[in-house]
């Protein structure tokens, strides 16, 4: 009956794919004309806004443009995992929403295109699985926390987004962006790596796929992937967001946050995403965080003007590539010529055995065991019911999951625990022993406002404390982009959004990648 189940729904999503492809064809010459005198291209969702209230564009231009552009490049790129069939419909409604509703009274993402990373449950013709067949056709109880608030503000949920199976637990062999059901994703300007687990969601928005997206971090899948395909991703502070309705690995580390394309467009989505959801009850301790007004206040040209920025110079060892040190150099001027402080030299105690991650590795496995049963326990209806399911799935159908290929060897080790036990409670009070005495330290000691570190190297000291971090475009080498990352202490983020759009601002290095689609 199962195997019954799983073939008639890929015959479903083959034969839905093909009428998109159809559907989405006859709609080029509409969604290209609108270019006449507004270019959807890298615009941000101040300037689409502007567009809608001058009559230059209507959200469903705006969802069949980027239908067209799914349709051109994903073939080749596989940053959306499937598009929701009521898009239109919901572009529909936005429209005449806003026809009726008085000038200003609708929100900043109202009308907008969202990619969600299909690890984010939303209740309705989209599947929620991870990436993997094991879930497909399971069906969620609600809408994830964050989709709820999305759908309040507005905003047209587009799609699900590729990502590395399972958020990247399931096998160290298995590359970054890679899932069963989606394939590999590619980053747009190589067609290479696009790192690894929120791949799609950078992906999808580098590639001008969609206006904004969601990813989700535990430690660095918002980060890496930001930083390799060339956008701005923000992980916030755990619980400044919810997780409910989110497949887990950690509810320690675990996070949502916007990807996009500029500072401001990421502060906006934060806006709308974060604060209390009941289900999540890390929310609610975290909402002190939550400024009043939010954090679109915060995005400033002068935000560097007296910011401390603390230098750890260990993160800088770039070999021999003088480019990339000169490149560094030179932003790590441009903060000082726009006022910031720059404390240089500092050292992290005990950072190698937090990049080790040895404690880390084990809070993991009892964590994504304990909490991906939670999870599946949850669900209305669901192939699996337990991680132990998941693992018998992937070995009964490994001409699906590619078992013999990359294997699953995390999700083995997990399955293996027994709960907390005293080499858990170790591995927890390693943790914020590593976090209290050496990045909260140094974060006081020198009076702080954030750590300023090339890539995504941070994410380590970031995930196992909670902390925030935003990446922001840096350059390119040798047509690989590359970031520079801003991390501060729980609730930073307005200082980090501060930071990040002056920075982003003064420098504005980010470009489009090329075109991808498959020859005639």
């Amino acid at each position: 009956m199962g195997g019954l189940r799983l073939r008639m729904n890929l015959a479903y999503a083959s034969s839905f794919f093909h009428f998109l492809l159809l559907f989405t064809f006859l709609s080029m010459l509409l969604s290209s004309t609108l270019a006449s005198d507004f270019s959807i291209k890298e615009a941000t969702v101040q300037e689409l806004q502007h567009a809608f209230q001058r009559n230059q564009l209507t959200s469903r231009q705006l969802v069949e443009f980027y239908l067209n552009q799914i349709t051109i490049q994903n073939p080749i790129l596989k940053g959306v995992l499937e598009v929701n069939p009521d898009a239109l419909a919901q572009a529909d409604a936005a429209d005449k929403e806003r026809r009726e509703k008085a000038p200003g009274s609708l929100s900043r993402l109202h009308g907008i295109p969202i990619l969600v990373k299909d690890n984010i449950a939303t209740k309705d013709k989209l599947n929620t699985t991870a990436g993997s067949y094991a879930l497909l056709g399971s069906v969620v109880p609600r809408d994830a926390g964050v989709v709820t608030k999305l759908r309040k503000a507005g905003a047209i949920i587009l799609g699900k987004a590729t990502l590395s199976e399972w958020s990247h637990y399931r096998s160290v062999d298995a590359p970054s962006g890679w899932s069963a059901r989606g394939g590999q994703g590619k980053n747009p300007y190589t067609l290479g790596d696009p790192c690894g687990s929120s791949s799609g969601s950078a992906i999808s928005v580098a590639a001008n796929l969609v206006t904004v997206s969601l990813g989700t971090e535990t430690d660095g899948s918002i980060l890496c992937p930001s930083n390799f395909n060339s956008v701005v991703g923000i992980k916030p502070t755990v619980g400044l967001t919810s997780r409910a309705g989110v497949v887990p690995i950690s509810p320690r580390q675990d996070t949502v946050g916007p990807i996009c394309r500029t500072v401001s467009d990421a502060a906006y989505v934060l806006d709308t995403i974060a604060g209390i959801d009941t289900l999540d009850k890390t929310t609610i301790e975290a909402s002190k965080y939550i400024p009043k007004g939010g954090y679109a206040q915060f995005l400033k040209k002068d935000g560097l003007r007296g910011k401390r920025l603390g230098v750890v110079r260990l993160f800088y060892n770039f070999g021999n590539d003088t480019s990339l040190h000169e490149t560094f150099k030179l932003h790590l001027r441009t903060l000082r010529e726009r006022g910031a402080v720059l404390v240089d030299n500092l050292k992290i105690d005990d950072i190698d055995e937090i990049i080790n991650a040895q404690s880390e590795i084990t809070a993991f496995n009892f964590d994504f065991k304990l909490s991906l049963n939670a999870y599946l326990k949850d669900l209305i209806a669901s192939p699996v019911k337990s991680l132990r399911d998941v693992i018998n799935f992937n070995k009964k159908h490994s001409e699906l999951e590619k078992l013999d290929e990359y294997g699953q060897d995390l999700m083995l080790e997990a399955e293996k625990t027994k709960g907390i036990g005293k080499a858990e409670k170790q591995a927890l009070l390693n943790m914020t022993r590593l976090s209290q005495n050496g990045f909260e330290k140094v974060m006081k000691r020198n009076k702080l406002d954030a750590v300023v570190t090339p890539f995504s190297y941070f994410s380590n000291v970031l995930g196992i404390g909670g902390y925030p971090g935003v990446n922001v475009p840096a350059g390119y080498e040798k047509g690989m982009p590359f970031g520079i990352c801003f991390g501060g202490l729980k609730g930073s983020e307005p200082k980090l959004i501060e930071i990040a759009y002056s920075f982003e601002q003064a420098t504005l290095i980010r470009r489009p990648p090329p075109l991808r689609k498959l020859d005639a």
